[in-house]
């Protein structure tokens, strides 16, 4: 939202004039011209959107279970940062130009219309709710991510002129935290809040992805996410944790002004540590998985339908649900039902809807054209 599920897009191959080196004629393409995918990136997309689902899917059992909320806690401080950071790295060479704009609009804008529409039509079967209204102000489950990444895309170019960004996100995050009256528009709370691991993802480079999959990165990270979920499952009962979902104000959340700030720092720097120790597992090379990462923003959209439908059919009703093995089964079926819907067929039939062509809808530019 995530990073996109974007197509591989095809570009026409230049032709070989005679007289050149390589073929005689240009009636073949010399080389391709689309950059090939980085399996490092697509393995990331992947696991982090299957956390994303297993995380969902353990809402339900978090109530009279500690592990499993300190479980939760844990995924909930890297996940969406970890997609979010990601996101921003590959938003670096958006610089609002006309090509950039439609992609924009048919790839973020329209998907979030359609699922803002789709969920709320949902919701009032399963919640039993037959009026409540659409609002495309106010993003429904989801369809928050679409809505921020559009806000984010468009203020890219801006980070790219200043000259402490990420810094100045950081200040924003946190007087955000000082403001309840931001209200519900476009989700600005969480906008704002996740605002700076969208920033630090533009100004990630290469290198830095490197230097984070080094063997003793990858070492060191066992001992620190063990700590970690050490950590949180003795914080569990002593905190809210709310304020991983960053869409609340510290009065909101009932703690002093000064709490907003303090917390905005510390959970970017405890995020930030198990982002990069997330990361130094991900896999460079090529897996079964690593096509579907260019489907993550479909897991992403369409697994909130599954998880609502279960929890209007009751499916964590049993008692066995919330026993050790059905917690353990819960995770595999969500990372099961995630890991298909990123697959191919499901983009296949999806895509009008998460990837239209809409040409029509813009106008040419006449001087491509030499009119």
């Amino acid at each position: 939202m995530p990073p996109r599920g974007d197509r591989e897009t095809r570009h026409s191959p230049p032709r070989v004039p005679r007289g050149t080196s390589g073929r005689a004629t240009g009636d073949r393409p010399a080389a391709p011209t689309s950059k090939p995918r980085d399996a490092f990136f697509d393995n990331a997309k992947y696991l982090a959107i299957v956390l994303v689902a297993i995380g969902h899917a353990w809402e339900p059992l978090r109530d009279g279970s500690r592990a499993v909320t300190a479980l939760y806690t844990l995924v909930y401080a890297f996940h969406m940062p970890a997609f979010i950071v990601v996101s921003g790295y590959f938003s670096r060479s958006f610089d609002a130009g006309p090509e950039r704009i439609k992609r924009l609009v048919t790839t973020v804008v329209v998907p979030y219309v359609v699922f803002e529409v789709a969920y709320t039509y949902y919701t009032r079967w399963t919640s039993g709710d037959p009026d409540r209204a659409i609002s495309l102000l106010s993003p429904l489950y989801l369809t928050w991510f679409l809505a921020a990444l559009f806000i984010w895309r468009l203020t890219t170019p801006v980070w790219g002129l200043l000259r402490w960004p990420l810094p100045v996100a950081l200040v924003i995050a946190a007087l955000a935290t000082l403001s309840p009256s931001i209200g519900d528009d476009l989700d600005l709370q969480r906008v704002l809040q996740f605002l700076p691991y969208f920033v630090l993802g533009l100004l990630l480079k290469p290198e830095h992805f490197r230097l984070v999959r080094r063997r003793e990165v990858r070492l060191v990270s066992l001992p620190v996410f063990a700590v970690a979920l050490a950590g949180a499952y003795w914080i569990t009962p002593r905190w809210d944790y709310a304020w991983l979902f960053h869409r609340s104000s510290a009065e909101e959340l009932g703690e002093p002004g000064w709490y907003g700030p303090v917390m905005t720092l510390a959970l970017f720097g405890c995020s930030l540590l198990l982002v990069a120790c997330f990361l130094a597992w991900v896999p460079g090379r090529r897996t079964w998985f690593t096509a579907l990462g260019a489907g993550t923003l479909y897991g992403y959209l369409l697994h909130g339908f599954v998880v609502q439908g279960a929890k209007h059919f009751g499916w964590f009703g049993p008692g066995w649900v919330h026993d050790p093995l059905g917690e353990i089964t819960v995770t595999l079926v969500a990372a099961a039902v995630m890991t298909a819907l990123c697959t191919p067929p499901v983009r296949r039939v999806f895509r009008p809807a998460l990837e239209p062509r809409l040409e029509w809808a813009f106008r040419r530019d006449r001087a491509v054209q030499g009119v």
